[in-house]
C-alpha cells in the first residue's frame, strides 16, 4: 500500500464587498501588479524540501519569502472555516484581502520544515491529510506528529479522502455498484477515522489531484461533507459552487509577481 500511496502522491499534481465581485481568473508569471484576485486567496502547498523535483515541492527559502510578503503586505489570513461559514450564510464576510493558507497530503516536512516557519508567523492553517498513509508510509506525518500540530492551535484537521484516489479514473474503471461503494468508503471512512484520531469528524474535503465527478460530490454531501476544494486560478467569491471551491497551487516558482498575482489587491 505504501508504493501505491507514494506513486499517486509524487503525481499529485480571494471580503467583503470583493466576495460580491464576479471571479477573475490570474494569468501567468508575467501578470502586472494591476492584475489581482477577486475574493479570498486560497492557496494550497504540499511539502518543503532542499531540492525541487515537481511542481509539489518547494524549497524552504521560498516559503519564507512567501511567508515574509504576507506579513510585510499585512494579508489577513483567516481561518478556511470562517469563509465556509461566510459562504453558507453562518457567519460574516472575511476582511478584504484575506488569504487563506492550506496544505494537502500530510508529508512529513509539514512538521519537520513548515512548522517553525508557520508558527513564527501564528496564521491558521487547514491540514488536508489521507488517513491510510499516516503512521504508515514513510514520508508521511505520523498520528503523533499531527497531534503535536494541532496543540499548536494553528493547526485543523480535514479530509483529502482515506487514500488518495483519482475519481475520474475510478468512475470509469468500476461499474455502477462498484463506483458507489469506492467512493463512499474513500469519503466516509476518512471522515470516521479523523474523527476517531484528532477528535473531530472534518467537514471539509480536498479532492485528490483537484479532481472531482457529480457523483462523488453527492457522496460526499451524504457523508457529511459541506464543503470541498480543488485547484483553480481565481479567487473564492460568493456565490462559489460550495463542493468546487477554487485554490492557488503554489509552486517554488511563486514568487515576485508570480506570488503576487495569487493574492487580492494589497490591505488599505
Amino acid at each position: 500500500m505504501s508504493r501505491i500511496i507514494t506513486t499517486r502522491l509524487r503525481t499529485c499534481a480571494g471580503v467583503g464587498a470583493l466576495l460580491g465581485l464576479g471571479a477573475q481568473v490570474v494569468p501567468h508569471a508575467d501578470t502586472t501588479a494591476q492584475s489581482r484576485v477577486s475574493g479570498v486567496s486560497v492557496l494550497v502547498y504540499h511539502r518543503v524540501m532542499p531540492v525541487v523535483t515537481n511542481e509539489m515541492t518547494l524549497r524552504p527559502s521560498t516559503l519564507q519569502w512567501q511567508l515574509d510578503y504576507l506579513k510585510e503586505h499585512h494579508y489577513p489570513i483567516v481561518p478556511l472555516r470562517t469563509v465556509v461559514a461566510y459562504l453558507l450564510g453562518k457567519a460574516p464576510a472575511p476582511a478584504p484581502s484575506s488569504v487563506v493558507i492550506t496544505i494537502d497530503d500530510g508529508h512529513r516536512s509539514v512538521y519537520t520544515d513548515m512548522l517553525p516557519l508557520l508558527r513564527r508567523l501564528g496564521a491558521p492553517v487547514t491540514l488536508f491529510i489521507y488517513p491510510s498513509a499516516v503512521s504508515n508510509a514513510s514520508y508521511a506525518l505520523t498520528w503523533q506528529q499531527i497531534a503535536e500540530l494541532q496543540r499548536t492551535r494553528l493547526f485543523t484537521i480535514e479530509s483529502h479522502t482515506y487514500w488518495h484516489p483519482n475519481f475520474k479514473v475510478e468512475h470509469r474503471r468500476l461499474g455502477a455498484d462498484a463506483y458507489r461503494e469506492f467512493a463512499t468508503r474513500q469519503l466516509c471512512r476518512s471522515r470516521s477515522v479523523l474523527e476517531q484520531r484528532v477528535g473531530e469528524a472534518p467537514s471539509l474535503l480536498a479532492w485528490p489531484f483537484g479532481v472531482y465527478e457529480n457523483e462523488a460530490i453527492e457522496i460526499a454531501r451524504k457523508c457529511g461533507y459541506t464543503a470541498a476544494f480543488t485547484l483553480g486560478a481565481r479567487g473564492v467569491i460568493a456565490g462559489t459552487d460550495l463542493m468546487t471551491l477554487p485554490r492557488f497551487l503554489v509552486t517554488d516558482k511563486a514568487v515576485g509577481k508570480a506570488f503576487a498575482a495569487m493574492l487580492p489587491p494589497e490591505p488599505r
